[in-house]
This record gives C-alpha cells, structure tokens and sequence, in this order.
C-alpha cells in the first residue's frame, strides 16, 4: 500500500487506475479516427453543402441544430479535459471535432486556419490513407490532383470529381 497526498493507494486501485487510462485512451483515440475517417474528402471545401437535414421539416432541422450543437460544446469540454495531463485521450483532436460540430461566425475561417498547418493536414491524410480513403481536399489545393507525404512517401491521389457527391 502506499500512500501520497494524504490518499492511499493500494495495487488493485493503481490496476484499476491503468485499466481506466487504456479503456478511455482506447476508447477516445478511436471516437476521433472514425469521424475523421467517415468525413466526405471535400467537406473543408466551399463548394460542400452546409445544410444540415435540408430535407427535414423545419422543426426538426432546429432541434437536430441544437442537438449537433450541445454535442459539439460536450465533445470540445471533453477535449478540454482529455488534454489535462495524467488523462487519456486525444483532446486537441476532439477539440478541433467538437468546433467542427458547432455553428458560430467565423467557424470555416478558424477550421480553414487550423487545417492550413501543414503537419495537421498531413496527419489527418496519413490517418485517411492508413483505412483507404482520399486525402482530404482544400480550396486552396488544386482541383484535379491532391498530394500529400505520408511516411516518407510523396502520394497522389486520383482526379478530384467536380460533384461533392461523387466523392465516397
């Protein structure tokens, strides 16, 4: 047994302590990877819609902006916490997830900085490219091809469709 900070700490609750940490970085890291994975390659682009549920009665389509909206602010208070240190997780991927979900003025141009850091969009490409997707294509990338190196190796994607629902 040992005991810090006034808490004493036996093995079983350090074991339980570990199981935690692994459960919640496990758990966390592959919340961020499906959602970055599933994104449509030109969704950081001007020409992808941003209707959310156009379809939708008008009820609806507010209480889904709502609801993706509180999500949003829990996923980025979660981020917040998972970038404390001693906790798991990958918090400034799910902080840059949870701006993604919110709707607020200067949103696109905020994202649009973050992905213009050439280390993050070549590590949100190399993740794409690890289970078999295009990179992701900015506007500022030309139109018919998109490169990107990943792990020393220089890759070219093929030619991006012009249609945003071309793209699976």
């Amino acid at each position: 047994m040992f005991s810090a900070f006034g808490l004493e700490l036996s093995w079983g609750t350090a074991v339980w302590a570990v199981a935690v940490f692994l459960l919640g970085f496990a758990l966390s890291t592959g919340a961020v990877v499906f959602l970055l994975v599933k994104l449509p390659a030109t969704f950081f682009r001007d020409s992808h819609s941003r209707v959310f549920l156009q379809s939708a009665h008008p009820a609806l389509r507010w209480a889904g902006l709502i609801g993706k909206n509180l999500i949003g602010y829990f996923v980025i208070v979660l981020g917040m916490a998972l970038t404390l240190p001693g906790i798991p997780g990958q918090g400034l991927l799910m902080i840059l997830v949870g701006i993604m979900l919110l709707d607020f003025p200067g949103k696109r141009r905020l994202v649009k900085r973050l992905l213009g850091v050439p280390r993050v969009i070549q590590g949100l490409n190399w993740l794409r490219h690890r289970f078999g997707k295009p990179p992701l294509v900015l506007d500022g990338t030309p139109r018919c091809r998109t490169s990107a190196k990943i792990g020393g190796k220089h890759l070219t994607s093929p030619p991006i469709p012009t249609n945003a629902k071309e793209v699976t």
